[in-house]
């Protein structure tokens, strides 16, 4: 589940507090290339409300004008293939030929997309069960972040943050970083030991700061393939020593903001350590993609563009298109 899923769950609480009926789709098979992966929602209203998407936009328009007619699934989810020929395929716009399946439910206090909706605010991992056959739901928390999973009888969508950053420093940058980094669904820990700033920051459940030293900090929290690490407080002391933990570990993405004459100058201070060549090499830096930034906001989405695509596989220089990726 990503930060525009979530969003959907409040659009469903907003809008049934105002007294409309809700149905909720979710992505839960794809065949060939698929706009949305599995567990994308969408919120509909016979009003023609939509929060979220399933697709690029055709199906969406389908849906609306079946629950305009008067479609409603019942007790019992439905479950709406789209794409089955090439001319559905090419009639709800769905790329290369590909194939989506939906359930589709009414969305009432059986859903239990309250407690999905709290459990997710408070930062919390999970799984909602749909069971098929009754439309009854269950909310669990979990240790780990779980699979998706779909079988005939059964709907297990999981959600929580699955991915992190860890931001050493607590400037400007990091603000414009953390407000672009939480709808791409990421938990954010800001690790700033200084006593330099005064600045009122907003208090969000998937934030956290500390003064802990950020070497301590990082062996505390022991990053995983799920875990970005980024160093921004243009001081080496405490970047070196966050970098000498962090390129060790096995974070997904390793990187240091500073010019490429600093660059090279770290490179050597960190080979003075026990780092190997290899570790070195892990090093982002000057951290984000090439996009020739300047400002802070500019250089918060160089890093998340190129944490992106470092998360998706994806290397600098390779384009990929949607259709040369199979769902």
């Amino acid at each position: 589940m990503d930060g525009v899923d979530a969003e959907v769950l409040d659009a469903i609480a907003h809008w049934q507090s105002q007294g409309d009926d809700v149905l909720l789709a979710t992505v839960a098979r794809t065949w060939g290339s698929a706009p949305r992966p599995v567990g994308a929602m969408m919120a509909l209203t016979p009003r023609g409300r939509v929060a979220g998407s399933v697709s690029g936009g055709c199906i969406e328009d389908d849906l609306l004008a079946k629950v305009a007619g008067g479609f409603r699934p019942g007790l019992r989810p439905h479950v709406q293939t789209y794409g089955l020929s090439a001319d559905e395929a090419h009639r709800f716009g769905l790329p290369c030929g590909g194939t989506l399946e939906l359930v589709v439910e009414c969305v009432t206090p059986r859903s239990e997309l309250d407690a999905m909706r709290s459990a997710i605010a408070a930062g919390r991992l999970g799984v909602r069960e749909l069971d098929l056959r009754t439309g009854q739901a269950r909310v669990h928390g979990v240790g780990q972040p779980a699979a998706f999973a779909y079988t005939p009888t059964r709907l297990s969508v999981p959600f929580g943050p699955r991915w992190r950053i860890i931001v050493i420093g607590d400037g400007q940058l990091t603000q414009h970083l953390v407000h672009m980094a939480l709808p791409l669904g990421y938990q954010i820990v800001i690790c700033d030991p200084r006593d330099i700033h005064d600045t009122e920051h907003e208090t969000h459940a998937h934030v956290t700061r500390t003064k802990e030293m950020p070497d301590d900090l990082i062996v505390r929290l022991r990053p995983d393939g799920n875990t970005a690490i980024v160093a921004l407080t243009h001081d080496p002391k405490l970047d070196d020593m966050a970098l000498l933990e962090a390129l060790k570990s096995e974070a997904f993405y390793v990187g240091a903001i500073g010019s490429h004459r600093n660059q090279a100058s770290r490179r050597e201070r960190l080979a003075m350590f026990d780092l190997t060549t290899t570790q070195i090499a892990r090093l982002h830096g000057p951290v984000g993609l090439p996009l020739g930034s300047r400002t802070p906001p500019e250089i918060a989405l160089a890093i998340l563009a190129q944490m992106t695509a470092l998360r998706n596989g994806v290397r600098h220089g390779a384009e990929v298109h949607p259709c040369d990726r199979a769902a």
